[in-house]
């Protein structure tokens, strides 16, 4: 209705006499109610022509109107370091689509404090200040032209504007760092996905209203600034007031602008092609950003290799941010980075550590071309984004750090998915968003691992070569421009299976527009091997009435046998199939390497055959198989397809295994087991367990040396086992921790101990009060990202609850203990049993404050709610968490992450009622 009575209305007269119409009609269609703002000021001697009180908001929609086009931004930011605030302006070119008297955008807390509108030669439409209507539960600004702006024509919207650097780590927010000599510095910095730009300047807050950026920056001479584009120049506005002037951005989405005011040194180096990467960091810890240098040169070398395009940027800087939520962020040309995922300190960062930074530097680069050059329509697609750069860290880090043997953790993040999407509380990868916190949540485990597992699968079923072409040519078609899923699938259907066109779209949307994974079972029936699928749930039974028998999926599966080392495809697309495989085949593996995103469940006496294949000739099978079948096995127990004594009996060859990738996964379910156990009141049954694992593992724990040596797989074995054996309170082990820790403390802190082993070291080191007392000055003074990670793991191990709370209230304070680090700081002390009831209780009391510090839907908070609820496993303790969401239930409504942690208690409450007496049973047996 609007947008047609506006049409052609030129004066201002027949628009108000509209106006009283337009308003009756909306009140009765029931458009939202509508907030006023104050007036919007006015130079002296102008009259705006309607003050706001006469107008109504003109937009009810969350969504913006798709009539009005931003094509061009001018932004110029004055962030004033001293008193925290900044002011700016913007002149945004627009192009309008249909006669309208208003312009609708988003902007969020920001005070503006002018607004006009030009033509196309500069001159004003009005010589009155332009009213600014405020909606803010949308979060979104009106502004009014009392002359039509009309259809094909382009316009300039100028508006300034001003505001507080944000708290917290969204928009445009501050952040100090402390010097060597504990001078406290303050740096500006940005963070804008998925809806926080708007915080900055007011914008068309969308990802499908790409537009340029020509980016200003005043400062004053004692610091620098950055931005998506390299400086052009830099003016002297007055009395040393610098103003940077940036070349004009490409097309881009508003998510990925950034700006950054800092005091920081840098380092530098040029790729092959020419683009200049440069790695900045606070000064004093300018030594560790080499490493990350020389990672991000290789990386844009590959992937412009890798995608056929080149990276269409001069420059790529990335930088790490005192205070940062995630992990990092894509921005075009300027990725943020927390500093634990981009500096590496040779002496205090492990090997794992290596390994992360160069996997998030992976995924960031990746982004500049998933993501940046192509851009997810909506965010209900944001999987487009992080299931691809999550997919493409494992393909790039293999190409380019080959020793750091990073397909090992490719499997890792495939049963991550598997654990979150067998819950009922799973969503489809791709699944409508619409509101700030809905959105945030988009960016959970479903996005990125489901979407990275998906993408294995896909490039496996079509081969690499058809894959990576489909990609580029996916890449190719829609630069600068917006896609869907659909726009994919399109781009890699030029495909044959089995001498047919395969129906890719068919395959793949059962894949990512329905929820859940399947499991298939197998039975072997003579020649033939007889295949069912359905949903795999681990809190539903096939009893229940709510058992779900609708889903099917299109499973590429693969299989070997034990009579040829080919792998063998077949494409299951019903809910029942077959296959034949021959007599004369004693053994059937099917789901090869897992590059299939399904649970496999061998019945009739399969898992025993398993068994018996496992402990007679486990290398038969490649160490991605014996690591799925244990994976699968357990996963099978805890849904109540098998009892978990068949899974141990499946484990019990690991005595001959020589891999570290299913050893780790035998070893980390009994460590899930104990720790479990160990938080409910059972000191025999914990005892025993904790026993038989120190028995059964006595040779692989013996083997360690506490030293950095070996290799990458060998190394992050000795991390894992280590840490295990000093918790399990193994003598000799605890001996030489305590004999370490000694050493280093008399060093005063200059022994350097090795990296592998630091963290157990400290752990049992902060068992006693002065050893936890000097981990506490050393982690406040420590200028290593890495260290202080594994010194702050170490002191929540403490056995001493009134330490535990100390440390939850320093994180919350957020001055010795980051409050980036309090979520993860929480799930530590979760981890700790003297610590499980005490991280709920301080989630419970301070609800509300995390929920401001890291706003409803975050990851952070996210993690919070999952991750403290995840260690409880007695009915009581579910109706305890299900009586606090209902006294939240505002916000818990808005959260899937409540419904996740409600289904995974649940869960937990299950294995107990069905497991834990075969495991007594079983352990009896095992200890006589």
């Amino acid at each position: 209705f609007f947008k047609i009575a506006l049409k052609d209305i030129s004066s201002t007269m027949a628009f108000v006499r509209l106006l009283a119409l337009f308003l009756f009609h909306m009140s009765l269609v029931g458009c939202q109610h509508t907030q006023t703002s104050q007036q919007a000021s006015s130079s002296p001697g102008e009259q705006t022509p309607l003050g706001t009180d006469s107008l109504s908001f003109p937009w009810s929609r969350l969504r913006l109107p798709r009539y009005i086009v931003p094509l061009h931004y001018r932004l110029l930011l004055h962030p004033n370091m001293t008193n925290l605030s900044f002011t700016g302006s913007v002149q945004i070119q627009i192009d309008v689509q249909n006669n309208t008297n208003w312009v609708v955008l988003h902007s969020k807390g920001l005070q503006i404090s002018k607004a006009t509108i030009l033509n196309e030669n500069f001159a004003h439409l009005s010589d009155q200040v332009l009213p600014v209507l405020h909606n803010p539960s949308h979060e979104q600004i009106g502004i009014f032209s009392p002359r039509v702006l009309s259809s094909g024509q382009k316009y300039f919207l100028y508006m300034e504007f001003g505001a507080e650097l944000a708290d917290g780590f969204y928009g445009f927010y501050k952040s100090t760092y402390r010097t060597s000599t504990g001078e406290t510095r303050t740096l500006a910095s940005t963070h804008f996905e998925p809806t926080s730009a708007r915080m900055a300047f007011p914008c068309f807050d969308e990802p499908v209203f790409k537009a340029n950026f020509s980016v200003r920056i005043r400062r004053s001479a004692e610091y620098i600034s950055l931005s998506n584009m390299p400086i052009v120049k830099t003016v002297e506005v007055n009395d040393g007031l610098l103003e940077d002037r940036f070349a004009a951005s490409v097309k881009m989405s508003t998510y990925l602008v950034a700006f950054v005011i800092s005091d920081f040194k840098s380092i530098t180096a040029t790729t092959s092609s020419g683009v200049q990467v440069s790695i900045y960091a606070v000064p004093q810890k300018w030594l560790q950003t080499h490493y990350a240098l020389e990672v991000a040169v290789k990386m844009l070398d590959f992937y412009e290799e890798y995608f056929n395009i080149r990276y269409p940027l001069p420059k790529q800087d990335l930088i790490a941010i005192p205070d940062f939520q995630s992990g990092a962020m894509e921005n075009w040309g300027l990725t943020t980075y927390r500093e634990t995922s981009l500096l590496f300190d040779p002496l205090t960062s492990s090997v794992s550590d290596k390994l992360w930074v160069t996997m998030v530097i992976g995924h960031e680069l990746a982004h500049q071309w998933f993501g940046n050059l192509v851009t997810m329509e909506w965010w209900n697609d944001i999987w487009l984004n992080e299931g691809f750069a999550r997919y493409m860290e494992y393909i790039s880090v293999e190409a380019t750090y080959p020793d750091l043997k990073v397909e090992e953790y490719l499997l890792h993040t495939c049963f991550a998915a598997v654990g979150h999407d067998s819950l009922n509380s799973s969503r489809p990868i791709s699944s409508p968003a619409e509101n700030p916190t809905q959105i945030k949540e988009m960016f959970d485990t479903v996005s990125y691992d489901k979407g990275a597992c998906v993408l294995h699968m896909l490039r496996h079923f079509l081969t690499d070569d058809v894959f990576q072409s489909g990609i580029v040519r996916y890449l190719r078609k829609y630069s600068y421009k917006n896609a869907h899923n659909q726009d994919l699938w399109d781009s890699l259907s030029n495909y044959l299976f089995a001498g047919e066109h395969l129906n890719l779209t068919a395959m793949m949307n059962t894949w990512t527009l329905q929820k859940g994974i399947p499991v298939v079972s197998v039975t072997r029936k003579g020649p033939r091997l007889l295949l069912r699928q359905e949903r795999f749930l681990k809190t539903v039974l096939p009893s229940d009435p709510v058992w779900p028998t609708f889903f099917l999926w299109h499973i590429p599966l693969t299989y070997k046998t034990d009579v040829s080392s080919t792998v063998h495809r077949h494409l299951m697309t019903t809910q029942t199939d077959s296959i034949h495989v021959g007599e004369d085949v004693s053994w059937v593996k099917v789901n090869s390497d897992m590059t299939g995103y399904y649970v496999v469940h061998y019945e009739d006496g399969g898992w025993d055959e398993m068994t018996k294949l496992l402990r007679e000739n486990h290398t038969a099978l490649s160490y991605k198989d014996r690591t799925h079948l244990i994976h699968n096995a357990f996963q099978l127990v805890t849904a109540g397809h098998l009892p978990v004594n068949k899974a141990l009996d499946l484990i019990g060859y690991l005595r001959l295994e020589k891999h570290t990738v299913p050893l780790l996964q035998g070893l980390g379910y009994l460590e899930y087991f104990y720790r479990m156990i160990e938080k409910r009141n059972e000191p025999e049954l914990s005892q025993n367990l904790g026993m038989y694992i120190l028995r059964f593992f006595r040779a692989v724990i013996d083997q360690q040396t506490w030293s950095d040596n070996g290799t990458v797989s060998e190394r992050r074995l000795r991390s894992e086992v280590l840490s295990l054996a000093c918790h399990l309170d193994d003598p000799p082990c605890l001996e030489r921790a305590r004999q370490s820790f000694k050493d280093w403390l008399q060093s005063n802190g200059t022994l350097n101990l090795p990296t592998d082993v630091a963290e157990t070291v400290f752990s049992v080191g902060a068992q006693d009060d002065h050893g936890w007392a000097s981990l506490l000055h050393t982690y406040n003074i420590s200028l290593s990202a890495a260290q202080k990670q594994k010194i702050l793991f170490a002191l929540t191990c403490s056995r001493n609850t009134s330490k535990l709370e100390r440390l939850l209230e320093l994180g919350l304070e957020g001055k010795v203990i980051r409050s980036q680090d309090l979520s993860s700081l929480i799930l530590m002390v979760a981890r700790n049993p003297q610590g499980h009831h005490l991280a709920w209780n301080f989630v419970k009391k301070n609800w509300d404050t995390l929920v401001e510090k890291f706003q409803l839907g975050s990851f952070c908070i996210r993690n919070i709610i999952i991750g403290t609820t995840g260690q409880f496993s007695s009915p009581e303790e579910l109706a305890e968490v299900q009586s606090f969401f209902e006294s939240i239930k505002e916000q818990a409504s808005q959260l899937r992450a409540t419904q996740v942690a409600l289904d995974n208690l649940q869960k937990n409450v299950r294995w107990v009622q069905r497991n834990l007496e075969t495991l007594r049973n079983w352990l009896n047996e095992q200890m006589k």
